[in-house]
């Protein structure tokens, strides 16, 4: 890392409803053991909810923090990094949540005290982000099926990939499409009653699940997929390409690299964005901005496997 890039004043912002307490304690004692150390000014704060997650990233910038490691899931990540776009501040990641999009898309590891050591001995890159409807997000944006699963999800007692499965599921039966009329880079699109409707910054949705295995983090544009629903059970059985990397060669499937995207429905409904529900107009925008994050992850390319979403311990976001 060059001198320029160096933690001087490091901060943990932790997410205290991310698994159990006693995880937590371990993951702070993972975290004073690789950055409290070599000259680094260390501290750590928690953020009890949203707006003070809003509150304690712009009062780490007030601070002359220039690392700011989130200790939590993809919607602390996606709260606490949308104060950091355009600063200098370099945002860390040790995933403590349910999908971890954010940190698998980067190779990131699951065990905390790895995910300390491989970003304390990281590379900082800028990388893009998204806008839809003036909400950034980081990872995935859904527009259909995708928002009704995590609204399902959002009710569950028990969390993890086995209770995003299984409220996807149920949520299928529930779920009711509506046509779409998109706009892309200008180029007119209608797409019927879709199933799915992702828009991807990085690879994956989480656990796994890898929406838009070519996406790119820096590339200054954003992926769209599409799945009609009337394709829905034909597909059903090609589900596994979705954790091999193959989703594309699913037939039925449509995707653009795009800039600026038009989205106008037949009702407002809420979508997705990074796991989070987000309530927005029936029409609205969506944007890329290049290369507007700073962010700290691990120096070596990841190498995806295959993954199986069933056969993973449950992690509570």
């Amino acid at each position: 890392m060059p001198d320029d890039c160096i933690p001087r004043k490091v901060r943990a912002l932790i997410n205290p409803r991310s698994g159990p307490y006693f995880y937590r304690r371990e993951v702070l004692n993972y975290l004073h053991a690789e950055w409290d150390r070599d000259g680094i000014e260390f501290d750590h704060q928690e953020s009890e909810n949203p707006s003070d997650g809003k509150a304690k990233a712009l009062q780490a910038a007030a601070d002359g923090v220039d690392t700011l490691l989130v200790c939590g899931g993809d919607g602390i990540v996606n709260t606490v990094g949308a104060e950091l776009i355009g600063s200098d501040i370099a945002l860390g990641v040790i995933p403590l949540g349910s999908g971890n999009g954010f940190a698998r898309h980067f190779g990131i590891p699951m065990h905390p005290r790895q995910a300390c050591r491989s970003l304390k001995n990281g590379v900082r890159k800028r990388i893009d982000v998204g806008i839809a409807s003036g909400r950034p997000f980081f990872v995935t944006c859904g527009l259909a099926w995708e928002a009704e699963l995590v609204k399902g999800y959002e009710q569950m007692l028990i969390r993890g990939t086995f209770s995003y499965v299984f409220s996807g599921l149920l949520r299928f039966f529930m779920f009711k499409p509506q046509d779409h009329h998109l706009i892309v880079d200008g180029e007119h699109e209608d797409i019927r009653r879709p199933l799915l409707l992702t828009i991807a910054n990085l690879t994956q949705y989480g656990g796994g699940a890898r929406i838009a295995p070519r996406a790119r983090h820096d590339d200054g544009v954003l992926k769209l997929i599409a799945i009609q629903h009337q394709d829905a059970l034909k597909q059903l059985p090609q589900i596994y390409r979705l954790f091999d990397g193959t989703i594309e060669s699913m037939s039925g499937i449509r995707t653009w690299d795009f800039r600026t995207l038009v989205v106008e429905r037949e009702r407002a409904e809420a979508i997705q964005v990074d796991g989070e529900l987000h309530e927005v107009e029936k029409d609205f925008m969506v944007e890329v901005l290049p290369q507007s994050l700073e962010v700290i992850v691990p120096s070596s390319v990841p190498q995806h496997r295959r993954f199986w979403p069933l056969a993973t311990g449950i992690n509570h976001k």
